[in-house]
């Protein structure tokens, strides 16, 4: 029996013999989330389409329960995701070939995008006193596996996952992830990383169906809180993660530190099988191999009076580029330096930042807030010798506080991406988002 089936049969067994129960209705919240999207991206130099468009309307219906009574109690979540499409053509869609299985947002139907993708996902739970157990549809995020959100639909995974709080100030986690289903996907397709998922064609790229990952957070003070995670991509990568967090008061503000360590090593196929092979650097023309990466990196981010001003720095050593989760579909990991194009985490790259936001609240417009982060990676080692590259972005939102259309946000998210690797394109992209969350119980 695989996780939806089994999520499927735990939540008809809930609903059948416990729905009456005292928690499980009284304690159940469900939300309506509106999200209404559109991107511009503007493929700079090269040959190819020059600009992908496509906007589209995204619906995405949560309801989750509370628990029934007793030692054991059971539960059940509930996903519902659909995406109208409200503008696309062959040629701007983000796959005017027709070889991957999407576009920019929406699932393709050879090199058009579909007018409309939907999907289910149910996850039933348990819990006994402050440990839980989920199975079927996940949304983790850690630092070793995180799901994605930055399209019309999030991505969601499949799989189970055991959260523990026994101990006073340590989190225990624990799962097994077995596909994902992609953002601008309605199928459930098994796991892979860059390098060998052939760019989201599926039929091209070779995967596995399982990923382990465990960890712990614990509170040192309550200022302090240290990382252990581990996560293994069975046939291509194993990665151990450590990670300390501190606050400092400073004066009149908060001095946030998070230092950050990845270690990750080939596992299994990848290790001397082509086809597993991930892109990196690894002397004279060869730009793939086995999973060979550390990364190190710090962030500091000072808080006061509505300001955020941050600094940060990424170094990162071996053959390979930094390994995660990458179905080819669009996918987010948890470095400092996952930004709205890039990651910055090519072999030998070492990338600097600094950025700032404003929360205008404090000069009495609750709601509206700004941002910019800028990031410069050098040192990146191909073939034709060290390249570079940086990107620049700037968000402005604002989230209506109170009111009859309290919880409408809008965004504009800009950003410009310039490099000089060889055989890619510098990239200039505009998103603009229109969200409403609507309370259903």
């Amino acid at each position: 029996m695989n996780k939806s089936t089994l999520a499927l049969a735990v939540a008809v067994g809930v609903i059948a013999q416990q729905a009456g129960a005292a928690g499980f209705i009284e304690d159940s919240k469900a939300t309506l989330g509106l999200r209404n999207f559109y991107i511009n991206t503007d493929n700079r130099d090269g040959t190819g389409p020059n600009k992908n468009e496509e906007w589209g309307q995204g619906f995405d219906l949560r309801f989750i329960s509370g628990y029934t009574q007793g030692t054991v109690q059971f539960g059940v979540d509930a996903i519902g995701l659909y995406g109208l499409r409200l503008d696309s053509s062959p040629d701007k869609s983000g796959n005017s070939s027709g070889s991957a299985s999407g576009g920019t947002i929406f699932p393709s139907d050879g090199n058009r995008a579909v007018h409309d993708f939907a999907s289910l996902g149910l996850t039933g739970k348990v819990k006994i006193s402050q440990t839980e157990l989920k199975i079927g549809t996940l949304m983790p995020n850690n630092p070793v596996i995180k799901y994605n959100d930055g399209r019309l639909l999030p991505q969601t995974f499949t799989g189970g996952e055991l959260k523990s709080n026994e101990i006073k100030d340590l989190t225990l986690t624990a799962g097994q992830i077995e596909s994902a289903k992609g953002r601008n996907s309605s199928n459930d397709e098994n796991l892979s990383i860059a390098g060998a998922n052939a760019g989201s064609n599926y039929d091209k790229g070779v995967f596995s169906n399982k990923f382990y990952y465990a960890g712990a957070d614990y509170k040192l003070t309550k200022d302090l809180t240290a990382s252990y995670y581990y996560g293994e991509l069975k046939e291509f990568y194993s990665q151990n993660f450590l990670g300390l967090v501190h606050n400092w008061a400073i004066g009149p503000g908060v001095l946030k530190s998070d230092l950050r360590y990845y270690r990750s090593r080939d596992n299994g196929n990848n290790g001397d099988t082509p086809a597993y092979f991930t892109s990196g650097y690894y002397g004279g023309n060869t730009v793939k191999g086995k999973v060979d990466n550390d990364l190190y990196s710090y962030l500091a981010l000072y808080s006061v009076e509505g300001h955020t001003f941050g600094a940060g720095y990424q170094y990162t050593k071996g053959d390979s580029d930094f390994p995660w989760l990458n179905q080819g579909d669009g996918s987010s990991n948890s470095t400092i330096t996952d930004m709205q194009i890039q990651k910055f985490g090519r072999a030998g790259e070492r990338t600097w930042q600094a950025r700032y936001a404003y929360d205008f609240a404090k000069v009495g417009v609750p709601g509206l807030t700004a941002g910019v982060i800028y990031l410069r990676g050098d040192n990146i080692d191909t073939p034709l010798g060290e390249k570079t590259e940086w990107e620049r972005d700037l968000t402005v939102g604002y989230v209506i506080p109170e009111g009859p259309l309290k919880n409408l946000g809008v965004a504009w998210k800009n950003a410009m991406w310039r490099t000089d690797l060889a055989n890619t394109r510098s990239q200039d992209e505009n998103r603009l988002i229109v969200s409403y969350s609507i309370p259903l119980l």
